[in-house]
């Protein structure tokens, strides 16, 4: 699909759909869409009053103009009150709208929406990203693959500014995309297709086309380096283990350093503490989604070339069972020296994340930030739709707050609780991998945080929103590509 911002309004633009998004103010009819409708002999209040039209957020409604006028199909999309009017509000309605619009095989489509104070270049960012990821399709694995995507351009009118920037924003809303969509695909993509070796490949066509450094170490590097916890999980699968290492430098001098992690567990089978019956083991592909993050978010900073300096990090490997199976009970010694008594083979992201914990803060960043699907606890706290954040560092956790908040993708920050370490204690080594059941999650990040000395770090529990089951907003059925946009938003702000 081609993107551009138009200096056009709805009055005087032609093609096959036109939508408008309205909230609720702009009823009843006034000003420039009142123009509209007496041009259009009164059918788009027509429209609103015979689909009782009342311009709520998700709300949608169509017709058909005829074939003699500028555009033959017109469509209408709510966005809800002005005063909640914002870029994710946009960005769900351009999804409504690309659907609408597709549903009626509509190849040119413009879109005049309604966008209050919301800049024109944040406007147009949005809207093109809540399009272009509505309508994306990943039919892969499927016998037929024909795509089902009519629309070819897309047109954004009316919105104030300069054309030159909002078709920059459109520019880097494409880039973004590209990189959600890169991690949707790695997310959904069975085990059997996703293992460490794709991870490591997959860094290495990233590398190859933006230029980026990379080094992937090997089972013997690993060794060296004394990732002990990560080679634990590692020891009792055949496919061997890779240490991604991505670096993307700026031209000029770096204002400031990055490290991103991604959790890479491609399989988790939970180890000898094997995944039961009703426990989601089949769906353990998604034990990657930090990962897949981190990749989908190298990808598109590289295409951006923000004057950052962004290390994207994943110890990637399966968790699975053989006659080299990591032990319950097993003691493990992390690259800081650090000693791990393993009393749950099944909380193993944890310790791969340890040593790339380590290996980042030695590469004298200002800043770490870790996402994993790292908890079922986290996902019972928040839900389905809503990542935990956790940092010992207010200024830090407050720019991913931020970041997600421009992103439009949910994170609450979470507790760090220190007196819940001493469940973590242990009597044979420094500590435990698991403490009590009740505050999970927070364990789990304390037990991060102790492979982290003085640089500034935050730890995402993505383990609820990197899926969904369900068409909801601008995410389809498979994996959602997400923390995409909020790092990358978190890297380039």
């Amino acid at each position: 699909m081609d993107f551009q911002a138009l200096n056009k309004t709805c009055l005087d633009w032609s093609g096959d759909c036109l939508v408008i998004g309205l909230t609720t103010a702009d009823l009843p009819l006034s000003d420039l869409f009142s123009t509209l409708n007496d041009a259009l002999s009164g059918l788009l209040q027509e429209l609103i009053d015979e689909s009782e039209f009342e311009a709520k957020t998700g709300s949608s409604a169509s017709l058909r103009v005829g074939s003699e006028g500028p555009f033959r199909k017109l469509g209408l999309v709510g966005l809800g009150t002005t005063a909640a009017l914002s870029p994710e509000v946009l960005r769900q309605a351009a999804a409504v709208a690309a659907r609408l619009a597709n549903k009626e095989k509509c190849a040119t489509v413009g879109l005049h929406f309604v966008t209050g104070s919301v800049t024109p270049e944040l406007a147009a960012q949005a809207m093109t990203e809540g399009a272009i990821l509505a309508l994306h399709q990943d039919k892969r694995f499927k016998s037929d693959d024909k795509t089902t995507i009519k629309i070819e351009t897309v047109a954004l009118l009316g919105l104030a500014g300069g054309l030159a920037d909002q078709n920059a924003a459109i520019a880097k809303a494409e880039a973004v995309c590209s990189g959600v969509t890169l991690a949707r695909e790695l997310v959904s993509a069975p085990p059997n297709v996703v293992t460490p070796a794709y991870l490591a490949d997959t860094a290495t066509e990233i590398a190859e086309a933006h230029k980026l450094e990379l080094e992937v170490l090997e089972q013997a590097e690993c060794e060296a380096q004394g990732m002990g916890a990560f080679l634990g999980v590692a020891q009792a699968s055949d496919m061997p283990p890779k240490f991604i290492h991505l670096t993307y430098k700026p031209a000029a001098t770096a204002r400031r350093k990055l490290a991103i992690i991604g959790k890479g567990l491609t399989f988790d089978s939970g180890g000898l503490n094997i995944k039961g019956a009703g426990s989601g083991i089949e769906m353990m592909k998604i034990d990657m989604g930090g990962a897949a993050a981190m990749l989908g978010a190298a990808k598109a900073i590289a295409q951006l070339k923000p004057d950052v300096e962004v290390h994207f990090i994943s110890a990637a490997t399966e968790n699975m069972i053989s006659g080299r199976a990591l032990h319950p009970g097993d003691i493990l010694t992390a690259s800081n020296g650090k000693t791990i008594e393993v009393n749950n083979t099944d909380a193993e992201g944890r310790l791969t994340l340890a040593d790339a914990l380590v290996f980042a803060e030695k590469l004298e960043v200002d800043a770490v930030l870790d996402l994993a699907t790292l908890t079922g606890a986290c996902l019972i706290a928040l839900g389905d739709d809503i990542a935990g954040l956790w940092s010992p560092n207010d200024e830090l956790a407050n720019s991913i707050v931020q970041a997600a908040e421009v992103a439009g993708e949910k994170l609450w920050r979470m507790p760090l609780e220190e007196k819940y370490f001493d469940g973590l204690k242990s009597v044979v080594a420094d500590m435990k991998n698991t403490g009590p059941r009740p505050g999970g999650a927070i364990t789990a990040a304390l037990f991060l945080q102790q492979f982290v000395k003085e640089t500034a770090w935050a730890h995402l529990d993505v383990a609820g929103p990197v899926w969904t089951e369900k068409e909801s907003g601008y995410n389809n059925p498979g994996g959602t590509g997400y923390g995409v946009r909020t790092l990358v938003q978190w890297a380039i702000a």
